[in-house]
């Protein structure tokens, strides 16, 4: 099978631009002895994968040059060596970036249909849901009462934690840019949306947001919106740490200016990795499939076609092109 394949050349400085992938064509050998051939058929597109084109100590390793990249996929087997597949299986795996791949069966894990649409098993149903669910429920032990402050919540995590919370009845306050983002929220359920591209201060925006102030923040930007959000925290908040887009292009800065407060509140901040918290997978699937069967919680994707433009389907990403999930379909 002859498939085309996404490879990182050379490593960004700042922002990763088109000049730093290639896409090269390599033909595939029938699957060797225990392994499957799989056609993929959609990739996941994150944000976390800027930090595996440095080669700064991570949770995971960087990518190398001149290969394939990594990253969540789904795909049809087209041919097995394995008695526990068959053609015809529909299979998740993180050899995506790739059209398709061969692989060790235990590369590959079969899904299993709870009814959601396939490409959903790289969003709501896969791992930026559960990163949601996790931090929501874990790291900042959310509680029926508790006021929550949603940051970046136009994209696939913060968009499923807003869901998330409002399903289990909490009020919710979210952060996005530009108007598209802020309707999309309002139209998820969110109490209070705030644009901050077109709030020249942050911190007064968001007190007028939460006269009470917040419980509970779960973070995916960093920089101001974390100030704020510790300026505006009520005693006791939890604060889970998902991720920092808004400074993954740029060199280490300082913390955030007023991290005293965590200490005169008595705040928690916790950062967290969705892989050390897999137990938590199948209730996180039992409720997902309550809350979407009964309309609490939908699937909301960005899809980008072709394998061809998934390294503009990534820069996107910190373009603000994405509301939900950012998927590239594979032809």
């Amino acid at each position: 099978m002859r498939i085309r394949e996404v490879r990182l050349v050379e490593r960004p400085v700042a922002a990763a631009e088109p000049k730093h992938f290639e896409i090269a064509t390599v033909d595939l050998p029938d699957p060797a002895a225990g392994e499957v051939q799989v056609k993929n058929l959609w990739m996941s597109v994150d944000p976390y994968m800027r930090g595996r084109m440095d080669t700064t100590e991570s949770y995971v390793e960087p990518y190398k040059l001149g290969v394939a990249m990594e990253g969540g996929a789904i795909g049809e087997v087209v041919a097995s060596n394995d008695p526990a597949f068959q053609p015809g299986d529909l299979v998740r795996s993180y050899c995506g970036w790739r059209e398709g791949f061969n692989a060790p069966a235990a590369n590959v894990q079969k899904l299993e249909d709870l009814g959601f649409p396939l490409q959903a098993y790289l969003g709501l149903a896969g791992m930026p849901g559960l990163t949601a669910y996790i931090g929501l429920l874990r790291i900042a032990d959310l509680k029926p009462a508790d006021i929550v402050f949603v940051t970046g919540a136009a994209g696939a995590v913060g968009s499923t934690a807003v869901q998330i919370a409002k399903a289990r009845g909490n009020r919710v306050i979210s952060s996005a840019g530009g108007k598209e983002k802020v309707a999309f929220l309002r139209e998820l359920g969110c109490d209070e949306v705030i644009d901050y591209k077109a709030e020249p201060d942050f911190e007064a925006a968001l007190r007028r947001a939460a006269p009470d102030g917040i419980d509970v923040c779960f973070d995916n930007v960093g920089a101001e919106q974390l100030d704020s959000a510790l300026a505006v925290a009520r005693p006791h908040a939890r604060f889970a740490l998902c991720g920092a887009i808004y400074m993954y292009n740029m060199e280490p800065t300082c913390g955030p200016a007023n991290i005293w407060r965590a200490i005169d509140m008595q705040i928690s901040l916790k950062g967290f990795i969705c892989s050390d918290h897999l137990d938590m997978a199948s209730d996180f699937l039992k409720d997902l499939a309550e809350w979407h069967s009964s309309g609490q919680i939908k699937s909301v994707e960005t899809v980008i076609e072709g394998i061809e433009n998934a390294p503009a389907a990534f820069l996107g990403l910190f373009q603000g092109h994405n509301i939900g999930k950012m998927l590239v379909r594979l032809a």
